[in-house]
């Protein structure tokens, strides 16, 4: 079984491996500290991405494009943002510069 780490240590080490790449990271929301899922908002200079939490056909943690492949407005990602918050209001969302639309953690993408 994968040990599960807490949602407000997980936003905190990703912003800061964010700002140690030089990219800026704002904590748009706060969520469950202990055990709410997390929201990506990456602004690139095409548009933005949404990546959201979730779990590969192994069970290993994964991110999948919420807002799709291809880049969203930035009224399109917020209304995807809007959603998932009112379906699940523990969730935090976290928007980081990302100019090649890459999160600065490590991510494996599905």
């Amino acid at each position: 079984m994968d040990a599960k780490v807490k949602a407000h240590i997980w936003v905190s080490m990703a912003v800061r491996m964010s700002d140690m790449a030089g990219r800026p990271a704002a904590i748009l929301r706060k969520g469950d500290a202990d055990s709410g899922g997390v929201l990506c908002v990456l602004h690139g200079r095409e548009g933005f991405v949404v990546l959201a939490q979730a779990r590969d056909a192994e069970g290993r943690p994964a991110w999948i494009r919420g807002t799709g492949a291809a880049p969203v407005e930035e009224a399109d990602a917020t209304a995807y943002v809007d959603r998932q918050v009112k379906r699940d209001p523990d969730l935090w969302v976290v928007e980081f510069e990302a100019p090649d639309l890459k999160p600065p953690f490590e991510a494996r993408l599905i």
